[in-house]
């Protein structure tokens, strides 16, 4: 990642406009700000929530409040509490993730 041209400045996520993202079952409600070739996101999960595709982009990803189950596509789980996060690179493991209680994440890629 190579940040660039980026001034210094705050981002007060519930001043940012959502948008809902359905999955299999459930929603993702994204709060999206584009910086420069960042995009940086604030992603609520619905309960019950299950992605609708297999995610090959690459992501930094925390998991600020919940519990997140992440399924990569060689068989693997992994699950984030709060405080916890993962790291992948654009196409190098394909992942979905669900929830069953609901999670709030912070996410670059």
């Amino acid at each position: 990642m190579n940040i660039q041209n980026i001034p210094f400045e705050t981002t007060d996520w519930s001043q940012v406009a959502s948008v809902d993202h359905p999955g299999a079952t459930g929603v993702a409600t994204w709060r999206t700000r584009q910086l420069g070739t960042i995009r940086v996101r604030m992603v609520e999960y619905s309960a019950d929530y299950l992605a609708d595709h297999w995610c090959e982009k690459g992501h930094i990803l925390l998991c600020v409040a919940g519990v997140l189950h992440t399924e990569l596509a060689d068989g693997r789980t992994v699950t984030l509490t709060p405080g916890m996060s993962y790291q992948v690179a654009d196409g190098a493991q394909p992942h979905r993730s669900s929830t069953i209680s609901g999670a709030r994440l912070f996410i670059v890629d």
